[in-house]
């Protein structure tokens, strides 16, 4: 067997596998290093961050909770407030999105029906605006409709672009689910509705968290619309309420990489907890 495997095994020059792991170590390193840098900042008081003579690791004695106390314990910016408004607003506009998605997506792979082809279109059609041009007619019409400054104008506008996301992932991975498991159900007396909930939806449960995960983190780390739509400081969100340290603060990038701490935080724990079913999710594989 071990022979077997060396036969089938490519052998690269020594330059080609030292080129191969310098690239892949200088990748690794810029992708980390940032992430490394911002938690030493957020542990460390001003004093070590502006030395003369700069250091990348720093003493246990340079060590300190100060940064986080002062982020959480400030009575002018009310940080707890930020993240709790993101994580309603993240979880309400994905959970919302993904409904609908569902549902539309579905319609795209297996029904037929006049203008399917133009909708279905019109969902890649749309990646082609940048975020930016939409600005002005969306803030006329949540001003119609009187939802600026407003939770619900916020969760409204993510909804939107969370909309397309999953139409385009869920649409492919339902294609990829057979028609004869579907078409059994509905032989056996499930109505269209009852095969979407006991055989499509299990079957798809990977794509289904992929894209709720994607859903979340766009909104999460949204800040253009966010900072268009609210004005009132307990209504911001963290990506808006990051930017309003500088201003209350003096040492400001201790306490703005505390605050980029606690945000990836939520983030680093939906990958590491549903990573599996974002890989299984995005990859569409075949389906026996």
């Amino acid at each position: 067997m071990s022979r077997r495997l060396r036969r089938q095994s490519i052998e690269a020059p020594l330059w080609e596998r030292v080129g191969f792991f310098l690239t892949l170590g200088l990748v690794g390193f810029v992708s980390v290093f940032p992430f490394y840098w911002m938690g030493v900042t957020s542990f460390v008081d001003e004093a070590w961050l502006y030395q003369r003579t700069p250091q990348l690791v720093p003493a246990v004695s340079d060590l300190s909770l100060t940064n986080y106390q002062t982020l959480f314990g400030a009575e002018t910016v009310p940080f707890v407030q930020y993240f709790l408004n993101s994580l309603f607003i993240g979880t309400v506009s994905a959970a919302l999105g993904l409904a609908f998605a569902i549902f539309g997506a579905y319609s795209f792979a297996r029904l037929e029906y006049p203008g399917r082809w133009i909708f279905s279109r019109g969902v890649l059609v749309n990646y082609m605006f940048a975020g930016i041009l939409l600005v002005i007619p969306i803030f006329q019409i949540l001003v119609t409709l009187g939802l600026v400054n407003n939770r619900l104008g916020i969760i409204v506008t993510h909804f939107i672009f969370v909309i397309p996301l999953g139409l385009y992932l869920l649409g492919n991975y339902f294609r990829s689910i057979p028609k004869e498991i579907e078409e059994a159900g509905l032989m056996d007396g499930y109505s269209r509705i009852e095969v979407i909930a006991r055989i499509t939806i299990p079957m798809s449960k990977p794509a289904i968290v992929a894209t709720y995960m994607y859903a979340f983190l766009l909104s999460w780390n949204e800040y253009l619309y966010a900072s268009v739509i609210l004005r009132d400081q307990g209504l911001y969100t963290l990506p808006i309420g990051i930017e309003q340290l500088q201003y209350a603060f003096e040492n400001v990038w201790g306490d703005v990489m505390a605050a980029s701490v606690v945000t990836t935080i939520p983030v680093l724990i939906i990958f590491l907890y549903l990573q599996k079913y974002l890989v299984e999710g995005l990859s569409f594989g075949n389906m026996d």
